[in-house]
């Protein structure tokens, strides 16, 4: 076998391979007998009939297709390693260019190549932002707005109150092709809400529906009063499919009603759940609210840093594995929209849009993270990161079974095979070294390279303690006690090569 190999720009490797011409034979007399074997041909029991009459039965075309593919998949293996390829997923025969000797021509996507730039001269400063007495507060007076009274009032509105109104709006200038109606007629309860102070963040300030400022307009306003206005919605409006617009709003008030809040105190922490007292519940907000900063405070922090480190590093990585990303960003968006009860479909007819325009809109979005995961996985492979053999036995094993909850049992008892098993595990362990890389990358460019190995070690110390809550998986399962320096490898049985279409 001979094997000339080219490589090409779009990080795919060209495989001209030339097989010895009794192997092309053989080939074609396996093919035969394979066929015939799922056949009947008149006068031979399945399987028994010569090679000239098979021939002659299904024609010499099929017979050389069905050989082929059967040296593919016997060589397949030894043509990546004879021909030193790092596959990234499956060949495709392209051509079939000689039949003496048979020489095919297959073409295989490269496993990506990142060069990283310095990511040790990174700096970026690191603070934690703390949580406030005030944003503890926010949390208590949301909880007891929750569980307020209301009553009617005979009396105009007042700040605070809860107030119905039937309400309706309209474009004030009609397009064509949109419908003139916004708001359909109906009640509507509105609490009128207080002022909030000009330096308020912007993270703290309120969405209001129909618009910002809407509720103080009712103030003063009482039960079967009327009233007609207009608002242009300003271009930096949170609701984005209405910025520019003109509309006209006409409400009547249906009913005033005061609100009557539950006094803070012990029986108000009792009523949430099984706290104590009062203490009990304002510790949980506060330790709740330190996670939720932490965790915003990082992704915005480790985004910045990526972008950085992606900007100054160089990749290679073939088409496949950027379409792959496509269609997993498209996959996870579609079931979060699908969790708002919209469908694909009556999102892009809202848009406009067709799903081959939405794929190249999501395109620049896909390429960045792609990069960000590379860079990534490359720095776990430069700075030697390592997955514990236990831990991520563990964490497989609780993905597993949290899978298996959400699916039927016929498709849960599937999760149990050896492959499934595998792609979980190969997943999962892609996630853990970029957990880990991210959190090596925020230690050297904070310079908390230590507390960031202390914090690494404690986990790893707590999954071997509660490794017995846990049951090991099969031994066919097992991995080595200390991963690999990637999650691509060539252990395992090669990509099949695709057809040609």
């Amino acid at each position: 076998m001979k094997i000339e190999k080219q490589i090409q720009d779009d990080h795919q490797a060209k495989l001209i391979v030339e097989f010895d011409t009794d192997e092309i034979e053989s080939a074609k007399h396996r093919a035969a007998r394979k066929i015939a074997g799922k056949a009947r041909i008149p006068g031979f029991r399945p399987g028994k009939a010569p090679y000239p009459v098979i021939v002659r039965q299904y024609g010499e075309p099929l017979i050389l297709e069905e050989a082929i593919e059967l040296i593919i998949d016997d060589r397949y293996s030894e043509i990546l390693d004879q021909g030193d390829v790092n596959p990234y997923g499956p060949g495709k025969l392209e051509n079939v260019s000689s039949m003496d000797p048979l020489t095919l021509e297959i073409l295989v996507p490269l496993a990506a190549e990142v060069t990283l730039g310095d990511y040790h001269a990174l700096k970026r400063p690191y603070k934690m932002p703390d949580v406030t007495d005030q944003e503890v507060e926010e949390v208590l007076t949301d909880l007891r707005e929750r569980g307020a009274v209301s009553e009617p009032v005979d009396r105009p509105a007042q700040e605070g109150d809860l107030v119905t109104i039937k309400l309706i709006a309209v474009r004030k200038v009609e397009v064509e092709g949109k419908e003139s109606t916004l708001i359909r007629e109906h009640s509507v309860p509105i609490l009128i809400k207080s002022t909030l102070p000009e330096d308020t963040p912007e993270e703290n300030v309120r969405v209001e529906w129909p618009y910002a400022g809407f509720s103080r307009i009712l103030l003063g306003l009482s039960a079967a009063d009327e009233k007609t206005l207009e608002y242009t919605y300003p271009d930096d409006s949170n609701y984005d499919h209405l910025r520019g617009l003109e509309a006209i709003f006409h409400f009547i008030v249906e009913s005033v009603k005061e609100r009557h809040l539950p006094e803070l105190n012990n029986e108000f922490a009792s009523s949430l759940g099984e706290y104590e007292s009062l203490e009990a519940v304002t510790g949980e907000i506060r330790t709740l609210l330190k996670s939720q900063k932490e965790e915003a405070y990082n992704t915005e922090y480790d985004n910045a840093l990526l972008d950085e480190a992606a900007s100054q590093s160089e990749f290679k990585y073939p088409p496949q594995m950027l379409e792959h990303e496509i269609e997993d960003m498209m996959h996870g968006f579609e079931e979060r929209i699908g969790q708002q009860g919209m469908t694909m479909d009556l999102y892009l007819k809202s848009r406009q849009m067709d799903l081959d325009a939405f794929r190249e809109e999501t395109r620049p979005s896909a390429e960045t993270r792609l990069k960000k995961r590379l860079v990534l996985l490359q720095i776990a492979e430069a700075e030697n990161v390592q997955i514990e053999k236990k831990e991520l036995q563990v964490e497989t094993q609780k993905t597993i079974e949290s899978l298996a909850t959400m699916m039927d049992k016929k498709e849960a008892r599937k999760l149990s095979g050896e492959t499934a098993y595998r792609n979980v595990m190969t997943n999962i362990m892609a996630d853990m070294l970029t957990r880990r890389a991210m959190e090596h990358l925020r230690g050297i460019a904070s310079g908390k390279q230590s507390e960031a190995q202390s914090a690494l070690e404690e986990r790893v110390d707590d999954v071997t303690t509660s490794e017995e809550s846990h049951p090991t998986p099969p031994e066919q399962f097992a991995v080595n006690e200390t991963s690999g320096k990637g999650v691509e490898t060539k252990e395992d049985s090669q990509p099949a090569v695709e057809e040609q279409e």
